[in-house]
């Protein structure tokens, strides 16, 4: 738990009646030094005997996986895996080999806007491409735990090593450049970032060694 106070809003009102609910599950593997998997899940849960009367368990209405091998560093897609394991209409799972158009593509810049030409309307299925959509930050967000997630490496070395080389590639100025607010085009942090110098520690990691009593550990971070 962060040391700071939370700031997420309150639960909604016990006379609020839950009418469905939809979870995105996203996790990054490492599977070697030139590839990483991303693997994202899509639920969609209807509450029981909401539309059958007088069932006692909840009801998937949607539940789909879509598995994507992408190399690194070039955040190119390598392979592509879309199933439809539960779905409306006996149709649906025919859209899953269209996907497949995906592989070469890049899932960091311009990915969106290349998911509404391939799939945007009848093209594709909206539950799968929003999954991608929120997939493709994942791989920006793992570009550092790549490396220190090699087995192979001291975790210091491997985040100096993972730093490195991501100022003398560039790959924090093309992956970030006007993702958000904090990363604008001529914005502090982009300067830094392209000028190959860095800020602080994220809040996170600040947060977490303060609270085991290893704030002093931070001067060790380049």
């Amino acid at each position: 738990m962060s040391s700071e106070q939370s700031r997420i809003p309150p639960p909604p009102g016990e006379d609020e009646i839950p009418i469905h609910s939809r979870t995105y599950a996203v996790r990054c593997y490492r599977v070697d030094a030139t590839r990483m998997r991303i693997r994202g899940r899509l639920t969609d849960t209807k509450p029981a005997g909401l539309y059958v009367h007088g069932d006692t368990e909840p009801l998937d209405a949607h539940d789909m996986v879509v598995d994507l091998v992408v190399g690194f560093p070039t955040l190119e897609i390598e392979s592509v895996e879309v199933v439809l394991d539960t779905h409306p209409d006996v149709m649906c799972p025919s859209i899953e080999p269209a996907f497949q158009q995906m592989v070469g593509l890049s899932i960091a810049r311009g990915f969106g806007r290349k998911l509404t030409e391939l799939f945007g309307g009848p093209r594709g299925c909206t539950h799968v491409v929003a999954l991608l959509r929120a997939m493709a930050p994942t791989a920006i967000q793992s570009i550092y735990s790549m490396e220190l997630a090699d087995p192979d490496r001291d975790p210091v070395e491997a985040w100096t090593r993972a730093r490195s080389e991501a100022r003398n590639d560039g790959a924090a100025s093309t992956f970030v450049k006007n993702s958000c607010h904090v990363w604008a085009d001529g914005g502090e942090k982009m300067r830094a970032a392209e000028a190959g110098e860095w800020t602080e520690v994220p809040i996170w990691i600040k947060n977490r060694l303060d609270e085991l009593g290893r704030a002093d550990e931070l001067t060790d971070w380049p």
